[in-house]
């Protein structure tokens, strides 16, 4: 079962790295399937279509998969504890 978590912010992003992926499938400058999977992988939370997409990555790529989604995991761990500090310096003004 997918969960769907709205984002206008995630929404922009991942739109914005597949069309990069497209350009990148036609420009040599860039890598349009790097591009394109990182998009995917954005939208997996937004478009029951990307989640789709991204299982079938996952079963293709596993090991790069755990890698990817473990880094994301530590960004919002980070971006947690950052936003912990910040309302515990707000509180005590």
């Amino acid at each position: 079962m997918v969960i769907l978590r709205p984002s206008l912010s995630r929404k922009v992003t991942g739109w914005t790295l597949l069309a990069l992926g497209v350009l990148g499938m036609v420009l040599p400058l860039l890598q349009g399937f790097l591009f394109l999977a990182l998009g995917v992988f954005v939208l997996r939370d937004q478009h029951i279509w990307a989640a789709r997409r991204w299982g079938w990555v996952r079963r293709r790529w596993p090991h790069q998969v755990a890698r990817v989604e473990g880094a994301e995991a530590a960004l919002r761990r980070r971006l947690a504890a950052a936003a912990d500090r910040v309302r515990r310096l707000f509180r005590r003004h």
